[in-house]
């Protein structure tokens, strides 16, 4: 198995540098199989999301369907799958970035009973407590 960087993905889904795009396509294509896919772990999604969110421009609906195209590719696994589809889930419903919603439901499957932080925007978010 092959772990992939969030740029390889970045490329692929934007292509900016048709080169590196081509590249990237190629590489999964010689190296990625259903038997033997490709690893993204749940860093990389979060990267991928703020990535395409402030760099890119793109929008929730827009980043929702790139996770939910690389959870649905079958030559690539996703870690904590059932945890990014929760939180992919919430995060359509808005409310908050993927990655805050990844974290409450990673964190919520730990057993924490609730996740502090600074962040107005995310502590309005069941599972989530505001620290002031």
């Amino acid at each position: 198995m092959i772990g992939l960087d969030t740029n390889l993905l970045v490329r692929l889904l934007v292509v900016d540098d048709p080169r590196q795009a081509d590249v990237a396509r190629k590489f999964l294509e010689d190296n990625c199989m259903v038997e033997d896919p490709g690893f993204v772990n749940v860093i990389v999604l979060c990267e991928l999301a703020w990535t395409l969110d402030r760099s890119y421009g793109f929008g929730s609906h827009d980043i929702a369907n790139a996770i939910d195209a690389i959870l649905h590719n079958r030559i690539l696994t996703v870690e904590n799958r059932a945890h990014v589809v929760s939180a992919l889930q919430r995060f359509r419903i808005g409310g908050a970035e993927f990655s805050d919603m990844l974290i409450g439901e990673i964190n919520r499957a730990h057993g924490c009973e609730t996740t502090a932080t600074f962040d107005r925007k995310a502590a309005k978010i069941d599972g989530f407590t505001l620290v002031h």
